[in-house]
């Protein structure tokens, strides 16, 4: 456990240094982050998703972070930027709003210019603002994808102790599976056991987890279902998810299980998902597309005739978001390349039957996948 190594601060300045090298090309003096992933990337500091908006300012002349007032102490203490602008929301403060404080750092750039923004997460209103105030808006996205798509090595790190972590949680949650438990008592299980390893880590880490134990014929069957108040029963099949992300870098594991042996039906989509999931594990490496590794999968899925219930990709990047490029989708052309880090995660889904989908989280090295979580996968291993 390598946790006191993490200090991503320094790399958040280099980030932000090489993302306002690609604004020239853009045509934009500025370039306006609002996803909160893309903030820590930037700028080390994290915050809680909520009404007030934060926002940072890139230039080719540093960084400028606008924030709450209740989030000044926070933002001194984590973020590397270059200027702290406050707005408050109190009797005496300085008065204004975010608004205000944008235009402030808007006033020093060239009139016109444009303003690079990420569309995907861009609000209108601020789009809107910044037309009114003459600037035209340009797309980050693709850059701001780029540049993260790449893990370092401290990234690599905080995800690869994720990933341990996410096993303790799902050992722990699948330990718990018994007629008459509920869905939610599951997952409750592997939280205690996450919190309890984060605990014990040898220096300061935030914890996120997202998670989700659907289970018996209906409820199984989709494919994003929050945990309910529902007891297992006997016969049950059930697909336990759990992402865990330290310090916002997440590594997710799911397992499908079963409260009892299934009946040979179950079995055999059960093995068909498995084995479809092995062989896309073995078609990623550094220079295969995207399509590829989907295609492996489905390959073994539709020879067992059941294409029609895989109704999505076989996996997705991870890291500071709980879904990422690059995307393992049937059309998706772009390359795999070293240090990428992805989910394996193909998917059958048949209603009144059950839903069965195993993920691991993987590095993409030049030699194929270094799967980086860990925990038994077989039919005997999860008949629980």
């Amino acid at each position: 456990m390598l946790c006191t190594t993490w200090n991503l601060r320094p790399r958040a300045r280099e980030r932000a240094a090489a993302l306002a090298d690609h604004l020239a090309p853009l045509d934009a003096a500025a370039g306006l982050i609002v996803s909160p992933a893309n903030q820590t990337y930037l700028s080390g500091f994290r915050a809680l998703l909520y009404s007030r908006p934060i926002l940072l300012l890139v230039t080719s002349g540093g960084t400028a972070l606008v924030v709450p007032g209740l989030e000044e102490a926070h933002a001194r203490a984590k973020a590397a930027v270059d200027r702290l602008l406050i707005y408050h929301e109190r009797p005496g403060g300085d008065g204004g709003d975010w608004s205000d404080r944008l235009d402030e750092l808007l006033g020093q750039l060239p009139a016109g210019s444009g303003i690079g923004v990420e569309l995907s997460s861009c609000s209108a209103a601020i789009a809107e603002h910044l037309r009114r105030r003459g600037h035209g808006v340009r797309d980050l996205d693709p850059v701001l994808a780029r540049m993260r798509v790449i893990k370092d090595d401290a990234e690599l790190e905080v995800i690869r102790e994720s990933a341990r972590v996410a096993g303790a949680g799902v050992g722990a949650s699948l330990r718990a599976c018994r007629a008459g438990t509920t869905e939610i008592e599951i997952d409750a299980a592997g939280t205690a056991a996450v919190m309890t390893a984060v605990a014990r880590l040898p220096g300061p880490a935030t914890v996120e987890q997202l998670l989700m134990t659907p289970a018996g014929a209906e409820r199984s069957a989709l494919p994003h279902a929050l945990s309910t108040t529902r007891a297992l029963a006997p016969g049950d099949g059930l697909i336990h998810t759990r992402q865990v992300g330290l310090d916002g870098y997440r590594a997710e594991l799911e397992r499908t299980a079963f409260v009892g042996p299934p009946d040979a039906e179950r079995r055999r989509m059960f093995e068909t998902m498995r084995e479809a999931q092995a062989r896309a594990l073995d078609a990623v490496r550094a220079g295969v597309r995207c399509r590829d590794v989907d295609r492996a999968a489905r390959q073994v899925i539709d020879a067992a005739g059941l294409g029609a219930y895989a109704v999505h990709r076989t996996g997705h990047g991870i890291g500071l978001s709980p879904h990422e490029p690059p995307y393992l989708r049937h059309d998706e052309d772009a390359v795999l390349e070293e240090r990428m880090v992805v989910t394996i995660e193909p998917g059958i889904y048949v209603p009144g039957v059950g839903g069965f989908r195993h993920s691991d989280t993987a590095v993409v090295r030049a030699d194929g996948a270094e799967p980086i979580t860990s925990h038994p996968s077989s039919l005997e291993a999860l008949t629980l």
